[in-house]
């Protein structure tokens, strides 16, 4: 339930009437980050929040490393869609291997830090993912499950920094520069949007610029 490709994640799984796990860093009662307080609620409501941590537990840092075992426990599969060299996405895909699940990775632009994970785990033989179909192929989803994934609108769950990129670049091409001092946004919040941008295939980055995808 963090930030980011987590909750775009939730997110999805809910608005295709779907359940959703969490798998908390805190106790079941709290709530991190605190934006996600409105999520945290859907989650409740439509699936599960699991900790095995006592009430009242805050979220402390070694905590969430610690639960990724629960997350890939849990999981047929995981896929790693942004990850940086040093981050839990990484932790949790060698959990995942150690329990024998599948894992599978997004590649993406070699000069964005978030891809970089992804293109470790590939190069250590993880599997490369470009379509819902690769995934589905590999962990055998019902042909009805796939159709649903197919039909999820990636535009109908995106955050406002996501928003001003979208914003900025629907105007004219873009470089990273330009779009820090136009959208105001924070460098990593900047570089997470647009890396979630891309993997909807919303925008795309080419001979240094990024560019709106016109999707109509």
């Amino acid at each position: 339930m963090a930030s980011g490709i987590d909750r775009k994640a939730h997110e999805g799984a809910l608005a295709q009437s779907g359940d959703t796990i969490a798998v908390v860093g805190t106790g079941i009662d709290g709530c991190y980050p605190k934006i996600n307080h409105d999520l945290r609620l859907r989650v409740r409501d439509h699936g599960a929040i699991i900790s095995e941590f006592p009430l009242g537990t805050p979220p402390l840092s070694f905590h969430f490393p610690q639960r990724n075992r629960i997350i890939s426990g849990l999981s047929r599969g995981v896929v790693v869609v942004e990850a940086a060299t040093k981050s839990g996405s990484l932790i949790t895909a060698r959990l995942a291997m150690e329990q024998n699940r599948e894992v599978f990775a997004l590649p993406g632009q070699i000069t964005n830090p978030m891809a970089r994970g992804c293109h470790q785990l590939i190069n250590q033989g993880v599997k490369l993912v470009q379509s819902v179909e690769d995934i589905a192929q590999e962990i055998g989803v019902w042909a009805e499950d796939l159709t649903a994934m197919a039909t999820f609108n990636p535009a109908a769950a995106i955050n406002n920094a996501e928003r001003l990129i979208l914003h900025t670049l629907k105007a004219e091409p873009a470089t990273l520069d330009f779009l820090l001092a136009s959208t105001n946004v924070p460098e990593q919040d900047l570089i997470a949007g647009l890396s979630g941008l891309e993997s909807k295939q919303l925008i795309q980055f080419s001979y240094g610029r990024y560019n709106y995808c016109d999707r109509t």
